[in-house]
């Protein structure tokens, strides 16, 4: 059972005034109309999201008469808004006909035996082919079939301020070599450019999965071990106790110890990836941001934080590999997709806006105002989507060198093991070795010691 699963009396509550607030039949309502639940951030400005579907539901509507799209935003902190969720697709009288989550927790989902698999409606739909074999993969349970339509992924790099740059006296291009070339161009900074903040790397619990993906794993998946690193899907077992791991702790500690990221109390607090989005990175007072493809999607003149200098003030240059080793550069992709839980009562129709969410047309309008990367091959391809945002041919580069996460039911708690451990070497409450034992036990407890190997091999 997965750790997002122990919800909180605060949490079944917040669902019952959510299901209130929603009006009508609870689950799925009539055979002509469908709800639909996706994520509304916690304290977030950001509405994109919702006017995309308010105009695509409104245009299904029309064609199809008598049909009715609710769509239930769910505000929420992203932890909290998995475990409302789950709670949801547990009853008939609850659950939606249509969820929209992230594929590093659909097989979690799957387990549960909370979604139904689309494998036979795929099977007729001619459009599947155009999606990117990574991207199908992403939805691809443990069984082998397919539980979910991606409609975006994502990629990760470095964000730096050209104009802080060129005051500590550093090249614009910028392109390191190593993790020593990141950390040299941060120790720059904090000697040359008084109050700016020379590098952001997410960690500690309070960052959830932006502390894992954006943090640890864009370390750890650039050491040697690469794919191996984590999880060794060649055997089938979690990696504990290597030396990557200490060696991706270490650069965290670094970073922290040395006064080369921000104060551990501000990298720990709550919706920290707003202040950077909307405050550090717009004022200047942040040199360089490891961060995702989506960053512009607040800077755009309909983001929460319109920056129309963003595009001359940033640039981006890949993660580089721990050592220079090749591939040279990292990256780390995530996404989210649609699913039709198990318990949907009106699952015929969702599959069919499901379809209509997923057309060449709909899809590019999707990637362009979210500022996501396309997982269509149509798509990626189109000028329109590639001259949207001025960084997306960027970040669509990086995916031939990105990895994807676990897609295992467990990962949630190897996941929050990981942000302990970069939070105990953040605040100096461990060291590098002692977070590193600590995150071996918990997840030996959680995926039982003979699931696990120690090394992380090439």
């Amino acid at each position: 059972m997965r750790t997002r699963l122990l919800a909180t009396a605060a949490v079944a509550a917040a669902l019952s005034a959510t299901l209130a607030g929603c009006g009508g039949t609870a689950g799925g309502g009539s055979s002509k109309s469908i709800k639909v639940i996706y994520w509304q951030q916690l304290n977030s400005a950001n509405k994109i999201q919702a006017n995309y579907l308010k105009t695509q539901a409104a245009a299904f509507e029309k064609a199809n008469p008598g049909t009715s799209v609710q769509l239930v935003p769910v505000t929420a902190s992203e932890n909290d808004f998995y475990t409302k969720i789950d709670l949801m697709m547990r009853a008939p009288s609850t659950t939606p006909d249509l969820v929209y989550e992230d594929t590093a927790t659909l097989n979690s989902d799957v387990a549960s035996g909370y979604l139904a698999p689309l494998d036979q409606d795929l099977s007729s739909w001619s459009e599947w082919q155009k999606f990117a074999p990574a991207a199908k993969a992403a939805v691809r349970g443990t069984d082998g079939k397919t539980y979910a339509v991606p409609d975006e992924t994502d990629t990760r790099g470095i964000w730096y301020n050209k104009q802080l740059f060129a005051k500590a006296g550093l090249p614009v291009p910028w392109q390191p070599k190593s993790w020593a070339d990141v950390l040299s161009a941060a120790r720059a900074i904090k000697a040359k450019v008084p109050g700016a903040v020379p590098l952001n790397i997410y960690t500690g619990k309070a960052g959830g999965e932006a502390s894992s993906m954006q943090g640890l794993e864009m370390l750890l998946y650039g050491t040697p071990a690469g794919s191996n690193s984590l999880y060794d899907a060649r055997t089938k077992k979690w990696v504990v106790g290597s030396q990557q791991f200490k060696d991706a702790l270490q650069f965290v500690k670094t970073v922290y110890s040395q006064g080369l990221g921000p104060t551990p109390s501000q990298a720990l607090s709550a919706n920290f990836s707003n202040t950077i989005s909307d405050d550090l990175l717009p004022s200047g007072k942040l040199a360089m941001d490891i961060d995702g493809s989506w960053m512009p999607q607040h800077w755009i003149a309909s983001g929460d934080k319109p920056w129309p200098q963003w595009s001359s003030t940033m640039a981006t240059a890949p993660m580089p590999t721990q050592n220079g080793q090749a591939p040279g550069q990292v990256s780390m992709s995530g996404g989210w997709a649609w699913s039709i839980p198990a318990k949907a009562r009106n699952s015929s129709l969702a599959w069919k806006f499901v379809q209509y969410l997923n057309t060449e047309q709909a899809a590019t309008q999707w990637n362009v105002v979210n500022n996501t990367i396309a997982v269509r091959s149509d798509v990626a391809a189109d000028p329109k989507y590639l001259k949207s945002v001025p960084t997306n041919a960027f970040f669509t580069g990086l995916v031939k060198h990105t990895y994807y996460r676990p897609a295992l039911p467990v990962y949630t708690q190897v996941s929050t093991a990981i942000q302990d451990a970069m939070e105990s070497v953040t605040t100096g409450q461990s060291s590098v070795a002692a977070a590193a034992s600590t995150y071996d036990s918990a997840v030996k407890a959680a995926v039982g010691a003979g699931n696990t190997e120690t090394g992380g091999n090439p």
